[in-house]
């Protein structure tokens, strides 16, 4: 298995399964809007049809996403998750930059290879061991929208960016998803 990422919290290795987390930048909540949601979508896209990536369940939710998944292959020199947040990133700045140029400050940073910076650097990545711990991170993801502090739907299925529907109903709308029980 390749090591990706060093010693760092977001270390994962090629074959291993991890549920994985990104979050936006001060914790703002930049992918309120389906376009940005979207925006994650697209990649998440791009990436599984180039077999780069196995998506078993995800959540984006306003601030942060999380996705159980499995890196198969890096996309050339750059990890699947670098290329994900990269990708992203990228759009995050051409659809403020069209559209709300003062929402965009909030994103600048001094550095010498960008001048905004979306993402929390870092982000964390823990292996899933077993089974009964995968299953926990899957129910936890898919409740996150129905938690108290956020509330954005009545029913985990009825959240439409989550794979809780996908799980109740064997519909992937976005095609992205592989079934967990495909993983082991």
């Amino acid at each position: 298995m390749d090591m990706l990422e060093g010693n760092r919290k977001s270390h994962v290795e090629h074959g291993a399964l991890y549920f994985w987390t990104a979050t936006i930048n001060g914790w703002k909540h930049l992918m309120s809007e389906d376009t940005m949601k979207m925006e994650v979508i697209q990649s998440l896209q791009w990436l599984v049809h180039r077999k780069l990536i196995t998506v078993y369940a995800f959540v984006i939710m306003p601030n942060h996403l999380h996705l159980i998944w499995r890196v198969n292959a890096n996309n050339g020199r750059e990890s699947p998750q670098g290329s994900l947040l990269k990708f992203t990133a990228h759009q995050f700045r051409k659809i403020l930059y069209n559209t709300n140029q003062e929402a965009l400050k909030a994103y600048e940073v001094v550095a010498n290879n960008k001048s905004h910076e979306f993402w929390q650097r870092d982000s964390l990545a823990v292996l899933l061991y077993n089974r009964p711990f995968l299953l926990q991170k899957i129910t936890y993801i898919h409740n996150n929208p129905v938690a108290k502090h956020w509330q954005l739907s009545e029913s985990p299925e009825a959240y439409r960016f989550s794979s809780a529907s996908f799980y109740e109903t064997g519909i992937d709308e976005f095609g992205i998803l592989t079934h967990i029980g495909d993983a082991y």
